[in-house]
């Protein structure tokens, strides 16, 4: 009996080490490489998360935080701090910025009554690490300073671009009209003179519209900088007749895309306008026509309507409904701003005034460099009665085959310089208001 047990088990009893090389594969190999595979794994995973370079959104978040503190800061301190204002670095709804192709994840609980809408593109939602370079743009010429996000400046692909990031202080009114107007814009498709939407991010914190970045910003600020030579820099400021009607085309081509979606834009004006470097440009500005069409749940801002008085036609002077004749009657004002290097229209009469003055048959007063040409351009536009201005695809018409012939040699200039209290009075701002912006 014991010879037979020894030959099925051949380690005498109590010889730790034969049982040990008798089992050495289930005791010592088998968990050897379980432990080999899981560190493998493990290494793998380590590597991929951190092999590539740091990201860009810890900066990001950074600027969120200062963003944030000195919005507080604003508020314990009221008007005692003061800008420094340079123009308008980028327009307040930028804020633009106002972005073309990518349809929103979030859900949107609005029905687009004014604006009939697109096909959505195909989804291009962005990881906010591949952003890099992020830096806030400077502050804008604006008086509504405490606004629900922030613009930064960065790139994306090697191309520069523009980060509307919602501010981490925003409520959920505030994020629900972040996420509904990026679908807006989404819905509203690309066109070639509307600023292009790269992407959006909605999936991670902070939320952001991305858009492409033009290199002058807002038309009224380049307006500004043309108002003196300046020696050396590096895009002069060299405006002609002929530029001017073909900026016109170009901003009047993007409004027929609007008024083709049965959109009304409500806020033409230079400040809504961007300027790439060769001096095409786009129309922007797109958050009024967003609150049009949401206006049970985003009625339109008492304030910006003041900043608007002398652009707006006289039916809307009046507390008529828009119409989208009267995007063409602010288009001729634009033209003139355009004409003036940014001179505040109807400069010697209060906003508060200016209806009863264009009831008395009063216009636009023509320029000494505003030519007979353009000037019958502008005075179509600014007609009393909305169905006497021309409608778009006559006025794109006219510009161009005015560009055909307009003097391409003459640069515009205004001797004046810009004093912006001046500017502000002019439009219509409040002396409070002036007081707390400058």
């Amino acid at each position: 009996m014991s010879n037979s047990s020894n030959l099925t088990y051949p380690c005498i009893p109590g010889n730790t080490l034969c049982e040990v090389l008798m089992f050495e594969v289930e005791l010592i190999v088998v968990p050897v490489l379980f432990l080999v595979a899981f560190l493998t794994v493990l290494i793998v995973l380590l590597v991929l998360k951190f092999s590539h370079k740091p990201s860009q959104s810890y900066q990001l978040q950074k600027f969120e935080k200062h963003d944030t503190n000195h919005h507080n800061n604003t508020n314990r301190h009221g008007n005692n701090s003061r800008q420094h204002l340079q123009g308008i670095d980028a327009p307040p709804d930028f804020n633009p910025m106002e972005h073309e192709i990518i349809p929103m994840t979030a859900q949107s609980h609005t029905d687009m009554q004014n604006c009939t809408s697109a096909v959505p593109q195909s989804s291009t939602e962005r990881s906010r690490d591949i952003f890099q370079l992020i830096s806030p743009l400077p502050l804008s010429f604006s008086v509504k300073h405490h606004k629900p996000f922030t613009l930064y400046r960065g790139v994306m692909d090697r191309e520069p671009v523009i980060l509307r990031v919602l501010k981490e202080s925003a409520d959920s009114r505030d994020r629900e009209f972040f996420l509904d107007f990026a679908r807006f814009l989404t819905e509203l498709g690309p066109h070639p003179s509307l600023p292009r939407l790269l992407g959006q991010v909605t999936a991670e914190m902070p939320q952001m519209i991305v858009l492409e970045e033009l290199e002058h910003k807002d038309l009224l600020s380049f307006l500004w900088r043309c108002r003196q030579d300046h020696p050396g820099q590096a895009a002069p400021c060299d405006l002609t007749e002929r530029r001017i009607f073909t900026m016109g085309a170009q901003i009047g081509s993007a409004l027929e895309y609007l008024h083709s979606k049965d959109c009304i834009h409500g806020k033409v004006r230079a400040q809504s306008i961007l300027v790439d470097r060769d001096l095409s440009v786009k129309l922007w500005g797109l958050a009024p026509a967003f609150r049009m069409a949401t206006e049970a749940r985003f009625p339109l801002d008492g304030l910006e309507d003041l900043e608007l008085r002398k652009w707006q036609a006289p039916e809307v002077l009046a507390r008529k409904p828009m119409l989208q004749s009267s995007d063409i009657w602010s288009f001729g004002i634009l033209m003139y701003e355009i004409v003036t290097l940014g001179e505040a229209p109807f400069p010697k009469v209060m906003a508060s005034e200016l209806l009863q003055y264009l009831q008395r048959g009063n216009k636009l007063k023509k320029t000494p460099n505003c030519s007979k040409t353009l000037y019958s351009i502008i005075e179509s536009c600014c007609q009393w009665r909305p169905k006497e201005r021309p409608s778009l695809t006559e006025l794109v018409r006219k510009l161009q085959s005015a560009e055909r012939t307009a003097d391409d040699r003459t640069v515009i200039r205004v001797s004046e310089p810009l004093d912006i209290k001046k500017y502000m009075k002019e439009v219509g701002y409040a002396e409070s208001v002036i007081n707390a912006v400058l």
